[in-house]
C-alpha cells in the first residue's frame, strides 16, 4: 500500500491550516512534558513559542492548558516566562483552568532561583481569580521576608493586587503592618518606593472608613518620614524620585529654615536629565515658597534655566509637556521671562502644538524693549506655509498691539498684512484692526485709508467680514462707498449663511443711516425688512427693536444706537485668576497641558450647566416616589445637548419668536419699495405711537406699509387633552429627539414665586405630572437647571418631547418642543406654557 501523502502546511506558526495544528501541538507538548532527553528544552521553546504566537492573533489554544503546565517543570527561565504568560491570559476568562496552575506556581514560588521565585509570585498575583486569594496569602508572606530584593519587589505589588481582589484577606493579613516595616527599613530603594506607593493607595481607599488608616496617611507626611526619603532620593529610580517628591509638595514645613533645608536637599534634582524629576522638584520649590513672596521670584529665576534646557532636548512631545508648564509661569510672572523671549522663537521642524504654544509666550513676554524684535519676527511667520501658524502670528501681533502703548510700528505691519493677496492673513488683519480701532481711535485715518481699498466680495469668512461691516457703520462718514458697499451687502441678504454678519450688517446700515441718511435710507429699508423675514431669531428680534425704535422716535434711535464711543482701555481675559491659581494648585500634570483645572474634564459634576457626561442617568434628580422619574442611561449625549445646539429646521408658520412677526416674500427683497408686509405693530396707538407717525417712518424708508387693519381676536387654540398614563423609554426618547425637527422654540418668564420654588426642581416634576407632562431627565445646577419632559395626545399615540432650561436668577426659561404631530404643537405649547405659569402660585 502506498504511503499517504503529505499535507502542504503553512511554515508559518501565525498561519495555522486548521484546527489540526493545535491538536498536533498538544500531542507534541505531551509527548515532550516527561522527556529528559538532551535538547528537549529547546523544542519545547520551540513548540510554546507556536503556542504563544497562535494566542495572540486570537486562535484559542486553551486546550493544551495541561500540556503546558506538565512542560513548565523546568529551570529554563524564558520557558518559565512563555507559560506564565500563557497561563495568565486563560486563567482570567477561565477560573476553572487557573486553579490547575496553582500547585506549580506555589511550588515555583520556592524555587532556588530568584528569579523564578519572583516570576512565580507575579503570575499568582495576576491571576485575578477571588476564588483563588486564599493560596495567594502564603506565598506573599514568604515574598515580602525573601532574602532577594526583586522577590520583595514583586511581593509588595502582590499585596496591592491582592487589596483590589480582596480588601477583607488583605487587611486581616495584616499586610499593611508588613508593608510600613519595609519602608522604614528595608535597605533597597525600589523596595521602599513600592511600599510607599502601596500603602498610599490602601490607606486612600481605606481613609473613609477607618480613622487608624486615616492616621497611617497623615504619618506619612511627618517630619522624620519625609526627611527619610529626601536624604534617600538620590538611591531611588526615576519614577520613584517623582513619587517622593509629589509626597513632598503636600509637606507642611514648621518655618523657612526648613524650606531652605528641604530646598537644598533638591537643588541638585533640577539637573537632572529627566523631565518628570525636574517639574516634581519645580513645583515642590513653587509650592513651599507661595508664602515668601520674595523667594518665590527667585525660584523662578532658578527653575528658568533647567526648564528651557528641557525644551530644546527630547523629542516634541516632551518639548510640549514642558513648554505648557513654561506657558503658565510666564502667564503668572511675564517680567521674569521677559530677556529670555528668543528662546520662544519657532523652529521651522518644530510640530504645530509647540509653535502655537511658543507664539502665545512671545505674546506674553513682549514689553516695551523687545517688541520691535518679536513683531519683526511674528511677521516672518505670517507667510508660514502652515495656514494655521500664519493666523496664529497675526493674532499675536494684535494682541501684542493691544497691550502695548506705543503701536506705530505695530499698525503699519498691520496694514501691511492687509496688501497682502492671501485671504487668511486679510482676514485675520481685519479682525485685528477692529480691535485696535476699538482702543486706539485715533488711528481711524490711517486704518480706513487701507480699509476702504479692500472689496467686501474678497472677505469671506463670517468674523472678518463682519469687521469690515462694523468698520463701514462705525467710520461711515470717512469712507465715500460705504453706503453703496452696505446696500450691496443689503442685496445679498439671502446669500450671507452666518448670523453674526447680518447681525452686523443691520447694526452698521442703522449707523450709516445716522451719519449720511439720503444715501442709506433704501439700504436701511431692505435690511429692516430682510431682518424682519430672518429665521434666525437673534438677527429678527434686533431688526424688530429697531424699526420699533425707529417708529417711536428717530432722536432716541440715533442715541441709543450710535451713542458717542469711548476708547476701551482693557480687553476681557478669557480664563479667569481663579482658574488660573486652580491650574497652578495641579502643576505637574495634565491640568497645565489642557490649559483648565482637572475636575473639568474628571468630575461629572462640574462639566458646565449644560455639558453632561455619557452616563446620563447621573443627572436625574432623586425624586420621591410619587413622582416616577425615568433614568437615561444610553451612551448618547444628543439627548442632553449643551446651549450650542444645533440649529435645525423650524416648523412652517412661526419664526420662534414671542412676537406676532410679518411674513415676507423673500423674492421681493431685492426691491424694497414693493415689499407689502404686515405691520409688526398692530396697535401703534397703544405703544404711544400715532398713525401717522408710524406710515411716515415706512414712507421713509421705502417699507411702504400700509395702515394697520383693526385687530381680530385671536382664534382660540384646538382643544388638546394629555393622557395622564403615558409612558416612554429613554431609548424612544432619545430616538426621537434626533430626527423629529424643531417645532417651537420660545423664551418666556417665570413667576418670581416658581423660580422661588425651584429651590427643589421635584416640586416642579410634580406639578407638570399633574398636568399629564412627565419628566424623563433632568440636570444641571442653579441658577441653571434643564428638564426634559414628554407628553402624549389622549388616545393618540402622537409624543410631544420637551427641552426646558430655566434660569432660576433671571426667571427666563428656554422651551424647545419637538413633536410627531406638529400641527398640534402651538395648542401644546400654549397647554405647557399654562402649566408652567402656575407653578409656585398655588
Amino acid at each position: 500500500m502506498a504511503p499517504p501523502a503529505q499535507t502542504n502546511r503553512s511554515p508559518s506558526p501565525s498561519q495555522p491550516s486548521g484546527k489540526s495544528e493545535v491538536t498536533d501541538l498538544k500531542s507534541q507538548l505531551r509527548q515532550l512534558a516527561g522527556s529528559r532527553l538532551p535538547g528537549v528544552d529547546d523544542s519545547k521553546r520551540e513548540l510554546f513559542k507556536k503556542v504563544i504566537s497562535y494566542m495572540t492573533i486570537g486562535i484559542d489554544v486553551s486546550s493544551v492548558f495541561g500540556e503546558m503546565v506538565m512542560c513548565s517543570a523546568t529551570s529554563d527561565i524564558v520557558l518559565k516566562k512563555m507559560c506564565y504568560l500563557y497561563v495568565g491570559n486563560y486563567a482570567k476568562v477561565n477560573p476553572d483552568l487557573a486553579l490547575l496552575t496553582i500547585n506549580f506556581l506555589q511550588r515555583d514560588c520556592k524555587d532556588e532561583d530568584p528569579m523564578i521565585r519572583g516570576l512565580a509570585l507575579r503570575s499568582l498575583g495576576s491571576l485575578n481569580v477571588a476564588n483563588l486569594v486564599e493560596y495567594l496569602v502564603g506565598p506573599l508572606n514568604a515574598g515580602l521576608k525573601d532574602n532577594n530584593s526583586y522577590v520583595r519587589i514583586v511581593a509588595v505589588i502582590g499585596v496591592l493586587k491582592l487589596y483590589h481582589i480582596s480588601v477583607t484577606t488583605c487587611i486581616d493579613a495584616d499586610f499593611p503592618a508588613v508593608l510600613k516595616h519595609l519602608l522604614l527599613n528595608d535597605q533597597d530603594a525600589q523596595v521602599v518606593a513600592n511600599c510607599l506607593f502601596a500603602l498610599q493607595e490602601i490607606w486612600n481607599g481605606e481613609a473613609s472608613t477607618s480613622e487608624e488608616a486615616l492616621k497611617e496617611r497623615e504619618a506619612l507626611l511627618s517630619k522624620p518620614v519625609i526627611y527619610y526619603f529626601l536624604n534617600r532620593i538620590k538611591e531611588f529610580s526615576e519614577w520613584a524620585q517623582c513619587l517622593v517628591l509629589d509626597l513632598a509638595v503636600k509637606y507642611v514645613p514648621a518655618d523657612s529654615n526648613e524650606i531652605f533645608d528641604i530646598m537644598n536637599l533638591l537643588e541638585d534634582r533640577l539637573q537632572h536629565a529627566n523631565g518628570a524629576v525636574v517639574l516634581a522638584t519645580a513645583k515642590v520649590f513653587l509650592h513651599m515658597t507661595l508664602s515668601m513672596t520674595d523667594v518665590h521670584q527667585q525660584v523662578y529665576e532658578r527653575i528658568k534655566a533647567p526648564l528651557l534646557t528641557l525644551v530644546s532636548s527630547g523629542s516634541p512631545e516632551q518639548s510640549y509637556a514642558v513648554l505648557s508648564h513654561l506657558h503658565l509661569l510666564v502667564m503668572r510672572a511675564p517680567y521674569v521671562f521677559s530677556s529670555d523671549y528668543k528662546h520662544f522663537y519657532c523652529q521651522y521642524n518644530e510640530p504645530s502644538y509647540v509653535k502655537k504654544l511658543k507664539l502665545e509666550m512671545l505674546t506674553a513676554v513682549a514689553n516695551e524693549s523687545s517688541t520691535y524684535e518679536i513683531v519683526t519676527e511674528l511677521c516672518e511667520y505670517a507667510a508660514n506655509v502652515d495656514i494655521p501658524i500664519a493666523r496664529e502670528s497675526i493674532r499675536a501681533v494684535g494682541k501684542i498691539a493691544l497691550q502695548q502703548y506705543d503701536v506705530n510700528a505695530i499698525v503699519d505691519r498691520l496694514l501691511q498684512f492687509l496688501e497682502m493677496e492671501k485671504d487668511y492673513v486679510t482676514a485675520e488683519a481685519l479682525v485685528l484692526v477692529k480691535d485696535l480701532l476699538r482702543k486706539y481711535p485715533q488711528w481711524s485715518h490711517d486704518c480706513i485709508a487701507v480699509v476702504g481699498n479692500i472689496s467686501s466680495q474678497n472677505v469671506q469668512e463670517p468674523k472678518a467680514k463682519a469687521a469690515l461691516i462694523w468698520m463701514l457703520g462705525e467710520y461711515s462718514q470717512d469712507m465715500s462707498d460705504a453706503p453703496y458697499i452696505l446696500e450691496s451687502l443689503t442685496e445679498n441678504w439671502d446669500e450671507e449663511h452666518s448670523a453674526e454678519v447680518r447681525l452686523h450688517l443691520l447694526t452698521a446700515v442703522m449707523k450709516c443711516f445716522f451719519k449720511r441718511p439720503p444715501e442709506t435710507q433704501k439700504a436701511l429699508g431692505a435690511a429692516l425688512a430682510s431682518g424682519l423675514a430672518d429665521f434666525h431669531q437673534d438677527v429678527h428680534d434686533r431688526a424688530l427693536f429697531y424699526y420699533r425704535l425707529l417708529q417711536h422716535n428717530v432722536t432716541v434711535a440715533e442715541r441709543v444706537v450710535n451713542p458717542p464711543k469711548q476708547a476701551v482701555s482693557v480687553f476681557a481675559d478669557t480664563q479667569s485668576s481663579e482658574v488660573k491659581d486652580r491650574i497652578f494648585d495641579e502643576f505637574n500634570s495634565l491640568s497645565v497641558v489642557y490649559q483648565k483645572p482637572s475636575y473639568m474634564f474628571t468630575d461629572k459634576e462640574h462639566r458646565g450647566p449644560f455639558e453632561f457626561s455619557d452616563e446620563l442617568g447621573n443627572l436625574a434628580i432623586r425624586t420621591e416616589s410619587d413622582v416616577p422619574v425615568h433614568i437615561v442611561e444610553a451612551n448618547d449625549k444628543d439627548l442632553l445637548l449643551g446651549t450650542s445646539e444645533k440649529e435645525e429646521s423650524r416648523g412652517s408658520g412661526t419664526n420662534g419668536s414671542a412676537y406676532t412677526a410679518p411674513l415676507y416674500d423673500t423674492s421681493l427683497l431685492s426691491t424694497a419699495t414693493q415689499v407689502q408686509p404686515e405691520l409688526p405693530i398692530s396697535n401703534p396707538a397703544a405703544a404711544g405711537l400715532s398713525p401717522q407717525s408710524s406710515l411716515a417712518i415706512d414712507d421713509l424708508l421705502g417699507l411702504g406699509l400700509p395702515a394697520p387693519p383693526a385687530p381680530s381676536p385671536a382664534p382660540s387654540p384646538p382643544s388638546l387633552k394629555l393622557n395622564a398614563g403615558a409612558v416612554l423609554d429613554p431609548g424612544t426618547f432619545q430616538q426621537k429627539w434626533r430626527q423629529l425637527p424643531i417645532c417651537l422654540s420660545e423664551e418666556r418668564s417665570v413667576s418670581p414665586q416658581g423660580a422661588a420654588a425651584l429651590a427643589t426642581p421635584q416640586a416642579l416634576l410634580r406639578h407638570m405630572q399633574g398636568h399629564s407632562i412627565h419628566c424623563i431627565a433632568s440636570g444641571g445646577q442653579s441658577p441653571n437647571l434643564k428638564f426634559f419632559f414628554f407628553a402624549q395626545k389622549a388616545e393618540e399615540s402622537s409624543i410631544f418631547l420637551i427641552e426646558c432650561k430655566i434660569n432660576t436668577s433671571s426667571a427666563k426659561t428656554q422651551i424647545t418642543i419637538k413633536a410627531d404631530d406638529q400641527s398640534m404643537s402651538q395648542a401644546f405649547s400654549t397647554l405647557f406654557q399654562s402649566a408652567l405659569s402656575r407653578f409656585g402660585t398655588s
